[in-house]
């Protein structure tokens, strides 16, 4: 015998069904954690600190065509809707004796998307007064900006090291008369950054320029790899029989530029000049299972380079507790 169920009972029933989708919560995206990541290496301690995600438009990466560049990031399942993703990082070296920081990120200078390392440092267990030395790879402002806030230094005991070309490249005033026209707003804008960011420590005189001739300072050594600036330095720290190479921007892309390292960048000066530095240190990285740490591949940018062929991998170190 069939039984039905009053109308008005399937209507209510039906409403009930609709009023409990209508308000299902969503749930709130929650803030990620502080970005630091401490990596030891003998009695030395190294702390990735992260500054933020930047997007670049793939058109910036030179030398592939929309569909390779396409496939490759695909391969990767590297997330495209917003541009090609790259870390903004910086890192301290906690020696015992001192305690060094190798770039400083944007600050303010490229947006609120940016700017977390001052704050990451501290959330890390230091005090910006506790940093001795400031190793610059390169004077761009997502490198340099982070030294200072609003005329003061954020690092006040801290003493800059940069190299003498690098230097003399972006603040004498007779560089921006060889660049083309179309190049030289472009240029002193980026220049005008710099010298905001550098004017405190100008002033304090801590500022020491070192030699291309230079070959160390204490246990760090010093590593041309020119190209994406002319004076842009990689810095080899020796710690306990290891060690570790910051290899600044010498790569801005763990996939388009691990799978063609002959892509290069809009942001190269001499993009020739920065392919074959890329070529060469890669080479010489994978070969000799060089840890590095890099400031535009994922937080915390601590990895190796592994090769079998004319391309690369990007290989991260594993977390620890």
């Amino acid at each position: 015998m069939k039984t039905f169920k009053p109308l008005f009972l399937t209507l209510a029933l039906s409403i009930t069904t609709l009023t409990t989708y209508a308000t299902e919560p969503t749930i709130a995206q929650q803030k990620q954690v502080a970005g630091y990541y401490h990596h030891q290496i003998g009695n030395t301690q190294i702390t990735a600190l992260l500054d933020g995600t930047n997007y670049l438009n793939p058109s910036m990466f030179k030398g592939l065509n929309d569909s390779e560049k396409s496939q490759i990031l695909k391969k990767y399942h590297a997330d495209q809707a917003k541009g090609i993703q790259t870390s903004v990082n910086a890192f301290l070296i906690n020696t015992g004796k001192q305690l060094i920081m190798v770039d400083s990120g944007a600050a303010s200078c490229f947006g609120t998307h940016l700017g977390s390392i001052y704050n990451n440092l501290k959330a890390s267990g230091y005090e910006p007064s506790q940093v001795n030395s400031i190793f610059l790879t390169h004077l761009h402002p997502d490198h340099v900006c982070g030294i200072s806030n609003n005329g003061k230094a954020n690092y006040p005991n801290a003493t800059l090291h940069i190299s003498k070309t690098e230097y003399d490249y972006w603040l004498s005033p007779n560089t921006v008369k060889k660049l083309p026209k179309d190049k030289q707003i472009g240029f002193l804008a980026t220049v005008d950054k710099i010298k905001v960011a550098l004017e405190p420590y100008e002033n304090a005189k801590k500022i020491k320029v070192f030699s291309d001739k230079s070959l160390r300072f204490g246990n760090v050594e010093f590593k041309p790899s020119f190209g994406h600036t002319p004076g842009h330095y990689s810095f080899k720290l020796k710690a306990d029989g290891q060690d570790v190479v910051f290899i600044g921007d010498i790569v801005h892309s763990h996939t388009l530029q691990f799978e063609k390292p002959e892509t290069a960048i809009e942001f190269d000066i001499d993009p020739q000049a920065a392919i074959q530095t890329r070529l060469q240190h890669f080479a010489q990285y994978a070969k000799e299972g060089q840890l590095i740490a890099a400031p535009h591949l994922p937080f915390p940018g601590l990895g190796y380079i592994y090769t079998n062929g004319p391309s690369y991998q990007w290989i991260p170190i594993h977390f620890k507790d």
